[in-house]
């Protein structure tokens, strides 16, 4: 694989491309009612059954409104997040070589190396590794060639038939301030 270097810019934009590719992959999917009910129906039992002062059943129904409140505004929350963190608005140098896929900002760099990619998951507009550790890395096929998508594809397929060992070198995150 030839080693190809492109930047690009880590705007509102490409974050909200991320978080709608990835959500369907990630561990949460779907989002987790139980947490909110199961804390309603406590703080509404607090509230009507307690001879106590009501203080404790309006903290736990607060406290599961919120979560409502983060369930129905959570990409909306998650942006927010990564706009207001140190790596927005930068601009990313990505890398890809033999080695593996290499990113820098001014504030971290990224190394994961093709022999802990899992596999590739293939999105509409982009592409999700998945490294041994449970990791996922997007990249938004906006940045390469379609060759280039199909070489990496390619690349990992190969690479997850013929290893059989675990890899002891792990992807890795350097924050510099």
């Amino acid at each position: 694989m030839q080693s190809f270097t492109t930047q690009f810019n880590l705007t509102r934009e490409y974050l909200a491309e991320t978080y709608d590719q990835s959500l369907p992959h990630g561990k949460s999917a779907s989002p987790n009612y139980w947490f909110p009910a199961v804390t309603f129906g406590a703080g509404a039992g607090l509230l009507f059954l307690a001879d106590q002062p009501a203080m404790a059943g309006i903290i736990l129904l607060s406290m599961a409104a919120l979560e409502l409140l983060h369930i129905r505004f959570r990409r909306a929350w998650w942006l927010a997040r990564q706009m207001f963190g140190r790596g927005a608005d930068s601009d990313v140098i990505l890398t890809i070589d033999e080695d593996g896929i290499q990113t820098q900002n001014p504030t971290t760099k990224t190394a994961l190396l093709w022999v802990d990619v899992e596999r590739v998951i293939e999105t509409e507009l982009g592409l999700i590794l998945v490294a041994r550790s449970g990791v996922q890395q997007y990249l938004s096929k906006s940045l390469f060639s379609t060759e280039l998508v199909q070489e990496i594809v390619a690349k990992t397929l190969t690479l997850t038939t013929t290893s059989t060992t675990p890899s002891t070198t792990t992807s890795t995150t350097t924050s510099t301030k």
